[in-house]
């Protein structure tokens, strides 16, 4: 009770006050993250959910109080209320990610105290602060917080030191991939006034002039037959890479030679680069070029773009507004899009989603762009990439009255060429982070004529028709669970006879009943099971069972609990395994292990009588 005791009194005044700022937090769209506002939310956050252990709570509760918290509010604030479940299933997924490490990262905080105050220290080394943060997702106030009941303070200095260090070790391996001295060369060449100005939105076809070579990342003059190498224009009709959709591909043509282009990148704003391979003659600098986009792969991948614009928009009007986008990437084979958002999608809104997509799709809505500044276009609703930085002018695609983003990307003239949408597959990639991939037009037919045909052969597989296949593939499996059953009974019998035959051979062992032999084609599972029935009939003793199955030697050594002091069955298969090329342990009762040398089974069976004597002489 509230009063009572003023340490829980501080516990329960933090959960109540915590959970106000998650509530509006949450609801105002803000996620827990490890940067700017959402850091802020997740320390809040993990703070009550510390307090909440203090109290004695092992499972999620803080998830209830926020929702107390909106249902409380909802008169004054109705809004917040229409999103109580959101909230709730945002607060409880942070909640339950966090209890998993909390327990260890307090044992480790405990500990290092422990030993601090053995040596009457009282400040919290920076590096142990910052495994806590690293490893745990202790937040630096929160080791603090723990830490100063006892009198500690944190070295936030070598907090600082240990992070930044972390970051130093992170640059140089990004550095080691070689990108950073390549991107040090297109850097220079924008120095020197090179730019590139793109033409395709509207032409997939144009003539420019060769500003730049590169061979193996440094200006050349000219390339011959065979050399892989970039290539800077003064103008291009090739997409570069950028925003999540893949580059073009085509080729590049000159009086002497021609380049197949099979990725085009833009690493800096104003430059976009042609990569390829010279596959006949040679290409010189200052050489006029004529260009050609591979059109196919163009209207491929603005199919798939266009329908990634309308993806997201039906993602928000199906699982709610906090859908934000987290990633995406755009080829002309497929599409996928990384989104925000705490728990798998059901079958019934994987359906509900790629009919919402193929009814926009249906519907033939135009695909319009327009330049216009960014508050222009954020103030006429559309959708930014948030911590994405965008110039003051921004190119905003518009697909009918349904979606409107900031895009520089190619897309096709209206909805209807799509054709078709096809979800492959869903899944979770982070926590809070879900990723669909889809497919659509010819490659989505495609993919459904597949999954047809392969109805068609699991039909023919199991002897009946496609409508019928349903029905009978349940009736296989159960018919097949009876025989698991049946197995199983028999198996039971047969080790309740196999344990009788094992206990007849049982020997005495410096006064000890050992029953040792083999049972060959049990797996670990089989084994344990065999061995449950000779314990059952065994009033004191010690039990080594070995079987070669698979190509592998598998043994189990039991202890009764009257011998367990005397002998341990962990030790004694330790020693048992590594004469059969292997290594296990378990508890002093009760051990397993496997090897490679299944030949050696019987000779290890046959030590045992005498590991078990000298064992038993050293007590």
């Amino acid at each position: 009770d509230y009063g009572a005791d003023e340490e829980q009194d501080v516990s329960m005044r933090v959960i109540a006050d915590h959970s106000r700022a998650t509530a509006f937090l949450i609801a105002d769209g803000v996620l827990p993250s490890n940067e700017g506002r959402g850091y802020v939310l997740r320390r809040i956050m993990r703070r009550a959910a510390r307090h909440a252990k203090m109290l004695g709570f092992v499972e999620p509760v803080l998830y209830q109080t926020t929702v107390f918290v909106l249902e409380s509010m909802a008169e004054a604030y109705p809004e917040m209320a229409q999103r109580t479940d959101y909230v709730a299933k945002v607060v409880k997924n942070e909640e339950e990610r966090f209890i998993q490490t909390l327990d260890n990262g307090l044992r480790i905080l405990t500990e290092e105290v422990t030993r601090l105050q053995q040596q009457k220290q009282t400040v919290i080394p920076g590096e142990i602060a910052f495994r806590l943060y690293d490893t745990f997702g202790f937040p630096i106030d929160l080791t603090a917080d723990i830490v100063a009941v006892e009198g500690f303070t944190i070295d936030e200095a070598g907090f600082h030191s240990a992070m930044e260090e972390q970051r130093r070790m992170a640059r140089e391996h990004w550095k080691g991939s070689g990108e950073e001295a390549v991107s040090g060369i297109y850097r220079q060449l924008v120095e020197e006034g090179l730019r590139s100005e793109f033409t395709g939105y509207d032409n997939l076809t144009g003539s420019a002039e060769i500003l730049a070579i590169l061979k193996d990342g440094q200006p050349v003059t000219h390339a011959d037959q065979g050399s892989e190498v970039e290539i800077v224009t003064t103008a291009t009709p090739f997409y570069g890479e950028s925003g999540g959709q893949t580059g073009d591909r085509g080729e590049l043509t000159t009086a002497t030679g021609k380049m197949a282009i099979s990725d085009t990148k833009k690493p800096l704003p104003e430059l976009t680069v042609h990569v390829g391979k010279i596959v006949s003659g040679s290409v010189a600098k200052d050489a006029a070029a004529e260009l050609k986009v591979d059109q196919a792969q163009r209207q491929a991948t603005a199919l798939n773009h266009t329908s990634t614009h309308i993806l997201q928009k039906v993602l928000t009007e199906i699982l709610g507004e906090h859908v934000q986008q987290a990633g995406s990437l755009v080829t002309p084979e497929r599409l996928r899009f990384d989104f925000i958002h705490f728990s798998a999608l059901t079958p019934e809104e994987l359906a509900q989603i790629e009919e919402q997509v193929n009814l926009r799709i249906r519907n033939n809505l135009q695909v319009a762009t327009q330049q216009m500044s960014t508050d222009e276009a954020v103030a006429a609703g559309a959708t930014a990439l948030f911590g994405e930085k965008y110039g003051d002018a921004v190119r905003v695609v518009r697909i009918g009255d349904f979606s409107m983003e900031l895009c520089g990307g190619t897309h096709t003239s209206a909805s209807g060429d799509i054709g078709l949408f096809k979800i492959v597959q869903e899944a979770g990639i982070a926590a809070g982070v879900r990723r669909i991939e889809a497919t659509t037009g010819a490659k989505a037919l495609e993919l459904i004529s597949q999954q047809e045909q392969t109805l068609d052969q699991l039909a023919a597989l199991v002897k009946t028709d496609r409508p019928q296949l349903e029905t009978r593939l349940r009736k296989l499996l159960e018919r097949q669970k009876e025989l698991e059953r049946e197995v199983e009974s028999l198996q039971g019998k047969l080790n309740a006879d196999q344990a009788g035959d094992l206990l007849n051979q049982a020997s005495d062992v410096a006064g000890i009943q050992l029953v040792c032999g083999r049972a060959d084609n049990l797996d670990g599972k089989a084994l344990r099971e065999l061995a449950d029935q000779v314990r059952d009939r065994m009033e004191s003793g010690v039990l080594i069972l070995g079987s070669a199955h698979g190509g592998k030697a598998g043994l189990l050594v039991a202890v009764t609990k009257d011998l367990t002091k005397r002998l341990q069955a962990g030790a004694l298969i330790k020693q048992l395994a590594a004469m059969v090329g292997g290594g296990g342990g378990g508890r002093p009762d009760l051990a397993q292990a496997g090897g490679s040398k299944p030949e050696q089974l019987s000779e290890a069976l046959a030590a045992a009588p005498g590991l078990i004597a000298e064992r038993l002489e050293t007590v």
